[in-house]
């Protein structure tokens, strides 16, 4: 960037004043017009839309500050990604990016001219048109309009690893109110001006919400000052009405804020040890809602109050007197001195917009598929874990996992396009092995007995959930790759994120110029059957029930039961593109059970009967099925099947081991669905299934109530019962455990529990032992505690 300052003058001004008047113009056209887009004749009732449907109120604020940008942009050469973080913003960046002409070039149906500014208008908030907010159908956004909150921690995950790009971040007053936004200013903290770009933040307070004040807005100036000079920022401020007044200001103030940015990441590239955290810039812009729109309607104020936030005038098709309001309103801008007799927007205007990909609509920086390149992942094998006698070995299977992504880390050190992203539980979730290639990142004072913490660390810990997972939404949107690994209860925190992410992949997935992104990759352990000493409040699985709600070409669920077939979930995830990647799988010392060979094919499959742990005839059907999903709910069901066959030598078993969970369904429903000859095949057609789950049992009802055999499908998991006890006493409660499976095996295998009164009273008796047991212990029976699988 040049460091110097521009002086602007009157007639560049002007100019800007007529680009942001085209853009005001297009924005409220949006809402209302549905024909007539010139107001080549007086508006009639057919030219108005039956539904109005948008948002004005932050509309031409969003628009004065893309206009701005555009002529910094030009005058600096540097690339900026515009992140409108005001919900409902969707008029003005489709009007802008239509003014620079990248809405025509994606949407060539939608040309430059009369024609394709109607069906601008019409399209918008219209059915099979685009939605009234900025969303994946709009070039340029990598922000989902629908969601408030998440703008500024977007904006930090995009320039993290690109060093030459800004992400001017617009933070709405009425989203300034969450608490993500409100802890998002902290990311400045993990910001690298040697190695990272930089994020402007203009915090946007035209005073007011849906229906009331702002609590920033109606805050004082100095107020303002002190606030964010205490989260490290050095803020600058604006305010106005008049635009004769506002336009020299704004350009003044942004040549001001992207010195000041220059100068910092001068001296940061400049010398070979950063110091500390720069004071960064940032603008506090302070403009009516929606400024330049009807000052009143029907006696009661607009302009500069609530009623402004969304369509000023209703009843344009059947009230004459606010139909004209409508047309004054539109006139106001002047519409033949902008647009050319086809429709064009006038030359002297369109050399305004940048050229090319430094468009901000056009900018690959928001469509990182472009960008993408291919993450370098070792052969698994290298790190898999020789098994010995089956079961014998108790190894913590993420930090298996940890050797590998320590691997990831340093094969693509120098491509800087990885990071690992979690609330302070990098150790904690047994993936320290990382720490031997990289660091956490941190930029402000490191004390002589800190461990792990570095400048350039590429693990980014910070104890929000929000921040952790709208860095890393920004980085893969972006181009990267990334994992973020949380406690499995916590990660609830986030479930509309989630929603968000899944939502606009599925229809990114739908448009052809949206280029596939790494996948988002969640890594869920710390899980609710081993969260025994921490109690019940950090004891839920139900995240997957959320993820299991969105369409199946999105969202996988794996449920690895050891470290080898994590190895192979990990590095598979690793190696999508386009999805959400659910792994859950325990950190705890656990039994091995499977070679890498065998956890390969395993995983590939999905679902597979275990040979080594059936006791069946090849010949005929078993008389039962005991299927697993998840670590705990395997060894509790191994456990069961040696009670069973040692119990009773004649019972034929089979055992399944589910991985890939929606599997389950059939294939109409998910493109990994087993068909129905496959499912009976493994489950058989009429034998009772005992099914030990990880989570909620109505789950696995959900997802096999097609099946010929749903009936005889008898689930066992969480059945929300905890507290702070043993791990087996976790099981035990919630029915999950060994003797409760035994149980209603023998329950629903026909005529056993008549043949079976001993085993059934010796195994109720094993319940009442172990119930005394660890009340009186504090720890679980020896026999389960030091159970193994053998045979």
């Amino acid at each position: 960037m040049d460091a110097t300052r521009s002086r602007i003058s009157e007639e560049e001004l002007s100019l800007i004043d007529r680009y942001w008047r085209a853009a005001n113009y297009l924005s409220v056209g949006q809402i209302y017009l549905m024909d007539n887009p010139l107001l080549r004749k007086p508006l009639r009732p057919e030219h108005i839309k039956p539904r109005l449907l948008g948002h004005w109120g932050t509309t031409p604020g969003l628009n004065f500050i893309y206009a701005h940008l555009n002529r910094i942009i030009k005058a600096r050469d540097v690339d900026v990604v515009y992140i409108c973080g005001p919900g409902h913003g969707g008029p003005g960046m489709v009007a802008n990016t239509y003014l620079e002409g990248t809405y025509s070039e994606i949407y060539p149906d939608v040309p430059e001219n009369a024609d394709g500014m109607r069906r601008l208008f019409k399209q918008f908030s219209f059915p099979g048109g685009i939605p009234s907010h900025a969303a994946p159908e709009t070039p340029g956004s990598i922000n989902e309009g629908g969601e408030l909150g998440y703008s500024l921690v977007h904006a930090f995950g995009a320039i993290f690893d690109n060093p030459g790009l800004v992400a001017a971040c617009v933070v709405g007053d009425g989203e300034a109110e969450t608490g993500a936004l409100a802890t998002s200013w902290h990311s400045i903290k993990f910001l690298n001006p040697a190695r990272d770009g930089a994020v402007l933040p203009i915090l946007h307070l035209n005073g007011y919400k849906i229906a009331n004040p702002t609590l920033l807005a109606r805050s004082s100036d100095n107020d303002l000052r002190h606030l964010f000079s205490g989260y490290g920022y050095e803020p600058i401020f604006i305010e106005g009405s008049d635009p004769h007044l506002m336009h020299p200001q704004m350009a003044a103030i942004l040549d001001e804020a992207f010195d000041k940015i220059s100068a910092i990441q001068a001296a940061a590239r400049g010398r070979s040890v950063p110091s500390g955290v720069p004071r960064w810039p940032m603008i506090v812009l302070r403009s009516p809602k929606g400024w330049t729109g009807p000052k009143e309607v029907d006696g009661k104020k607009v302009e500069g109050f609530w009623r402004a936030h969304q369509v000023p005038v209703s009843n344009c098709r059947t009230d004459e007197g606010h139909r004209g309001i409508l047309e004054d309103w539109m006139r106001s801008y002047d519409p033949d001195d902008l647009f050319d007799a086809d429709g064009r927007l006038k030359q002297e205007l369109r050399a305004l917009a940048p050229a090319g990909d430094r468009r901000m609509g056009a900018t690959p920086f928001a469509n990182g598929g472009r960008l993408r390149q291919e993450l370098v992942v070792p052969p698994i094998a290298d790190f898999a874990v020789e098994i010995g006698e089956r079961g014998s070995q108790q190894i913590g299977s993420t930090s298996v996992l940890g050797n590998y992504l320590a691997e990831v880390v340093k094969l693509n050190a120098e491509a800087s396009n990885f990071r690992i992203f979690g609330p302070d539980e990098t150790d904690s979730n047994r993936l320290g092995a990382v720490f031997e290639q990289t660091d956490r990142v941190w930029m402000q004072g490191i004390e002589a007995y800190d461990v792990h913490l570095a400048h350039d660390g590429r693990v980014m810990e910070v104890l929000s959930e929000h921040l952790c997972q709208g860095w890393l939404e920004g980085y893969l949107l972006t181009g990267r790759h990334g994992l973020l690994s949380c406690y499995e209860a916590f990660i609830h925190i986030v479930d509309s994120m989630f929603n968000q992410h899944a939502k606009w992949l599925k229809v990114s997935r739908e448009l052809e110029w949206r280029q596939s992104i790494s996948s988002l990759n969640y890594l869920l352990t710390s899980h609710v059957w081993r969260q025994d000493h921490n109690g019940f409040s950090h004891q839920d699985p139900g995240f997957v029930d959320l993820v299991a709600n969105k369409k199946a070409d999105i969202v996988r669920i794996y449920l690895p039961p050891d470290a080898n077939s994590l190895l192979w979930v990990g590095d598979h995830c690793l190696k999508t593109y386009d999805r959400i990647n659910v792994i859950v799988a325990g950190k705890q010392p656990e039994s091995q059970y499977l070679s890498i060979e065998e956890a390969v094919a395993h995983c590939e499959a999905g679902i597979g009967i275990w040979d080594w742990a059936s006791f069946e005839d090849d010949t005929i059907a078993p008389d039962l099925v005991m299927a697993c999903a998840g670590d705990v709910p395997t060894m509790e069901t191994l456990a069961a099947v040696m009670i069973l066959h040692e119990a009773i030598p004649s019972l034929k078993i089979r055992t399944v081991n589910i991985v890939d969970l929606l599997a389950l369904q059939d294939p109409d429903q998910h493109p990994h669905g087993l068909d129905d000859a496959e499912f009976d095949r493994i489950f058989t057609p009429d034998k009772p299934v005992i099914f030990a789950y990880h989570g909620y049992p109505y789950l696995i009802h959900r997802l096999t109530y097609r099946r010929s055999n749903h009936d005889n499908i008898h689930v066992r998991g969480f059945i929300e019962e905890g507290t702070t006890t043993t791990p087996f006493d976790m099981t035990v409660i919630n029915e999950l455990d060994r003797y409760h499976l035994a149980l209603e095996a023998i329950a629903r295998v026909k005529g056993l529990a008549e043949q079976e009164p001993d085993l059934i009273e010796r195994l109720r008796s094993k319940l009442d032992e172990h119930a005394a047991y660890v009340r009186e212990h504090g720890e679980d029976l020896p026999g389960v505690r030091d159970w193994r699988w053998m045979r």
